[in-house]
């Protein structure tokens, strides 16, 4: 078991900067999404070039940090074909550099067919699972193309929604190329989270030869609602988890999540007593 967190819940810094404070928490993976993270950087179409990847990841390197996953969330299912395009092209570019960051993973969530990623009923429908299986068999034969790998990420608003959907996806698109970043908090709603245990088995069974990486976070109910936050302030079964982690995946990189650097050393320190009693 390998712990990290996402790049932007240290700020959106200059690079140098962002390297320095992560360095600070002791944190050596991370998830970099540059739109979020990287002062300067609002949108990262067109500007991606060896130059600039190869700077960045000496800059982490030299703070012994790696980039475990170049995130690229964006609506790829959105329903304006035009703007789905875009927003293909751009994941496509960070694949064609993915190396140059020293990273392999380049993730993203599933998608909705609202463009503003909401929730739509039509999400678990055939239509929308068929559009976004043109756009990730895309991304994939894009990712063959230079060795690296397209992780997505189901979310229970999303058009990947459940464990079941999800193994559907990977059938369809049979590509060792197409990888899971596995959230089980993302699975979980009002509705399903006391079947927690269920829905955390069913994803390794079905599907756990394919994740590649865990995201960590965690959540309450509150006023009849699920509120996500960092690890080990809530009810995730985190001894489920680190047990299934130790048994099937040793060494995988685990980003936490939800964080603020007040609390990151607690939550880190969390994760690794549950993994230890595993």
């Amino acid at each position: 078991m390998l712990l990290g967190a996402r790049a932007h819940d240290f700020g959106k810094l200059p690079v140098e900067e962002l390297a320095k404070k992560i360095q600070e928490k002791k944190i050596a993976y991370i998830q970099l999404a540059l739109a979020k993270a990287i002062a300067g950087i609002d949108d990262p179409a067109g500007i991606l070039n060896p130059g600039l990847a190869s700077y960045f990841r000496d800059v982490f390197y030299k703070r012994d940090i790696k980039i475990s996953v170049l995130g690229c969330y964006l609506n790829y299912a959105h329903p304006d074909q035009e703007q789905r395009r875009k927003n293909i092209e751009v994941f496509k570019q960070h694949i064609r550099f993915a190396r140059d960051f020293g990273c392999s993973v380049i993730g993203t969530e599933t998608g909705s067919i609202n463009a503003d990623y909401s929730c739509n009923f039509e999400n678990q429908g055939d239509k929308a699972f068929q559009i976004l299986y043109e756009s990730l068999q895309e991304l994939v034969d894009e990712a063959e193309k230079f060795g690296v790998f397209v992780g997505i990420e189901g979310v229970t608003s999303h058009i990947i929604s459940t464990p079941t959907r999800m193994k559907q996806m990977l059938d369809k698109i049979d590509s060792p190329h197409l990888q899971v970043i596995f959230d089980p908090v993302n699975l979980l709603s009002i509705e399903n989270y006391e079947n927690q245990d269920k829905i955390i088995e069913e994803s390794f069974d079905l599907f756990g030869d394919k994740i590649a990486i865990i995201h960590a976070k965690d959540f309450i109910i509150k006023d009849n609602e699920l509120h996500q936050l960092a690890p080990g302030n809530g009810l995730l079964n985190y001894k489920l988890l680190c047990k299934l982690i130790k048994k099937r995946k040793p060494y995988i990189e685990i980003l936490m999540e939800e964080m603020s650097e007040s609390i990151i050393s607690e939550s880190m320190a969390y994760i690794e007593k549950c993994y230890k009693l595993e």
